[in-house]
């Protein structure tokens, strides 16, 4: 890959018209408008902070190993051990959070073209094809991923100019300023304004996850030292601002906002483009985001996939020489492909009988992937001058935005813990936190039986080899 193509492959996970599209009506329930656009501007400002401290870091250690290779590097195996386990749970509800969304708004386009009433069981059968397609495309090798991923950037930017501008320019009723940054709507059960405001951000925080993507390709990257922290920061960036756009016009083109939330199709974008312009200009601005969420879970599952290997390499999984196998043929990790897409499939199974489980999905991408991305600068900082910064660095604005970054880490992953509707039970129950303490219960199991004899990181080259590799990082 170059420049560009590891920008792509983040910019196609963070993919605004998958997380931004298949959280709407997430965000509508949970503190409507105000809380979707000013928790966008705000999630997305700390998300740039946390990107450029974490790109720094990616700059001095660019594997696929990523975040746990960094961690060792930094603070020791056990550190490796912990930020190679949550990231790995981040990833993997990464999958099951984009093609589950995908599923949704498939099931949303058969309702209007054939009239199919979506429910519980379609949407799972629809889901499991889709981590198929995606498993096979993987498969397939990292050329494909590469083209796929290059296209997936202008579709996406096409999407949302599209969607935006058909919105805006329609000949309807548009809502006014004041609804779109000031209406609050409550609707999951609890009194306290402010906590359902910290819960509505979930649509912004599990949108900006996924762009670590780039470092976990870099070594399939050229020029990795630089272009994998750039690809990182641009990523963010771009998304930040395409996603406000996207979110702002879809906002002032609701026409009923009680009917949107209730809508037939299950997805609430589905009904605003219908009540705007029509079932069939609906049906065509559904397929634009369809094939817009395919793009990112494929990408989603390369990058899972890299980190599967990456963690197999070294010996920190069950059964790890299955898992660290390369393809001869494609150079491709291929069973860690699809160990990645049959984990997600198991992690959106409790949606056949709960409502609320895709929002606990979503949760559990956040809390397990951002505490990820935190682990490496917080070891950074405490590394002090040990750290050998590489080629792209914030120099003295280093510890400030560190410490920053860090502090919102730790709030956003306890928010997310959180019980997310009133009143509790056994179907709104948020199995987010759950699924967090679980996977930490099984890495430290794996820890005292396993990792503490046997897992070690190979050592990095000598500064010579690793000055003439600089150049050419594939």
């Amino acid at each position: 890959m170059g420049g560009f193509g590891n920008f792509a492959i983040s910019f196609s996970v963070i993919c605004i018209l998958a997380g931004g599209m298949t959280l709407f009506g997430f965000g509508l329930n949970t503190g409507g408008p105000a809380v979707m656009i000013w928790g966008w501007v705000a999630i997305g400002f700390f998300t740039l902070l946390l990107g450029l401290n974490l790109a720094e870091v990616t700059s001095a250690y660019p594997t696929s190993g990523a975040l746990f290779f960094m961690a060792d590097r930094l603070g020791g195996p056990r550190w490796a051990w912990v930020t190679g386990w949550l990231n790995l749970l981040g990833l993997l509800g990464a999958i099951a959070g984009i093609d589950y969304g995908c599923a949704l708004f498939v099931g949303a386009f058969a309702n209007l073209q054939w009239g199919i009433v979506p429910t519980p069981e379609t949407t799972i059968v629809i889901f499991a094809g889709i981590l198929l397609l995606h498993g096979a495309l993987n498969a397939a090798g990292v050329r494909l991923v590469n083209v796929l991923n290059s296209i997936s950037v202008w579709w996406q930017v096409g999407g949302v100019i599209l969607i935006v501008g058909s919105l805006t320019l329609a000949p309807v009723e548009h809502q006014d300023v004041t609804f779109v940054f000031g209406h609050f709507n409550n609707g999951t059960g609890f009194t306290s304004p402010l906590y359902v405001a910290a819960l509505g951000c979930l649509l912004a925080a599990y949108t900006f996850c996924g762009y670590d993507a780039s470092s976990h390709l870099s070594e399939e990257t050229s020029q990795a030292q630089t272009a994998a922290p750039k690809g990182i920061v641009r990523a963010i960036a771009w998304s930040w601002a395409a996603g406000f756009v996207l979110l702002a016009g879809m906002l002032f083109a609701i026409q009923d906002y009680d009917g949107t939330l209730g809508t037939s199709t299950g997805v609430p974008p589905a009904q605003i483009f219908i009540d705007v312009l029509g079932t069939g200009m609906a049906k065509g601005l559904l397929l634009v985001v369809i094939v817009a969420q395919l793009f990112c879970g494929n990408a989603e599952t390369a990058a899972a996939s890299r980190m599967v290997f990456a963690f197999s390499r070294d010996g920190a999984l069950p059964f790890s020489a299955t898992w660290r196998r390369v393809s001869r043929r494609t150079r491709t990790p291929i069973a860690a492909v699809w160990l990645s897409v049959g984990v997600a499939f198991l992690l959106a199974l409790p949606s056949l009988y709960s409502p609320t489980a895709y929002a606990a999905v979503t949760a559990i991408n956040v809390i397990g992937i951002t505490p990820a991305y935190a682990i490496p600068v917080y070891l950074r900082l405490r590394a002090g001058k040990r750290f050998r910064p590489g080629p792209w660095n914030l120099g003295v604005w280093s510890k400030p935005l560190g410490w920053i970054s860090v502090t919102y880490v730790v709030v956003l992953t306890v928010v997310f813990c959180l019980p997310q509707a009133s009143p509790i039970t056994g179907e709104s129950f948020n199995y987010a936190g759950v699924t967090l303490l679980a996977v930490l219960f099984l890495a430290w199991i794996m820890w005292i039986t396993k990792g503490k004899r046997d897992y070690k990181i190979p050592p990095l080259g000598s500064e010579a080899e690793n000055r003439a590799l600089a150049g050419d990082v594939i």
